[in-house]
């Protein structure tokens, strides 16, 4: 099972995709599904179905550490990764509530690093990717809508943190919940 933990951002849809109207003919430049637009609070990568009752426990353990309380966070703003001269994602960025995502975040790679999982290799910026660069076509186009454009996609409140599976397809990839961890003080 391909897994990552998540906080979905299903209910700014409608937002997510108008946000990405600007970006929709761009050459080299794929859109994310914006039903399934989320912040990737860990990356886990392949897991065996028999070690998911361990990242279960984990991840309910972690959400419990990080002690956050469900807080409302608004999205909004372009950015690029890695840098602006390579363009491989572009993503809308978190205007309110990027302490209590980092917080998560770290509470899960600490929890998830314990079982034996790869610790990430950068920084975690809160962000929620909107596209993919398959080669640099539209390159300067891109960088002209997020120099230029500054979307509010929105506000919306987080409960829960998500393990989702990814399942790969030729036409994008499917998620599908595995587990929900609600979040309370």
């Amino acid at each position: 099972m391909r897994l990552f933990v998540s906080v979905d951002l299903e209910p700014l849809a409608d937002a997510v995709r108008a946000a990405q109207e600007p970006l929709a003919d761009v050459d080299g430049l794929r859109l994310t599904d914006p039903e399934g637009v989320h912040v990737t609070l860990k990356f886990l990568g392949e897991v065996p179905e028999s070690r998911v009752p361990a990242v279960e426990d984990a991840l309910a353990a972690a959400v419990e550490d990080a002690a956050v309380a469900p807080f409302e966070a608004r999205f909004g703003g372009y950015g690029v990764f890695p840098s602006r001269s390579y363009v491989s994602v572009v993503w809308i960025g978190v205007r309110e509530g990027a302490t209590e995502l980092t917080r998560l975040h770290e509470a899960c790679e600490e929890r998830t690093v314990a079982l034996g999982f790869d610790p990430e290799r950068h920084d975690f910026t809160p962000h929620a990717t909107i596209a993919r660069m398959d080669h640099a076509g539209g390159k300067e186009r891109v960088l002209r809508v997020v120099e230029e454009r500054d979307p509010d996609v929105g506000t919306m409140r987080v409960d829960e943190v998500r393990l989702t599976e990814s399942t790969l397809a030729p036409d994008g990839p499917t998620y599908d919940t595995v587990a929900a961890f609600s979040l309370s003080v």
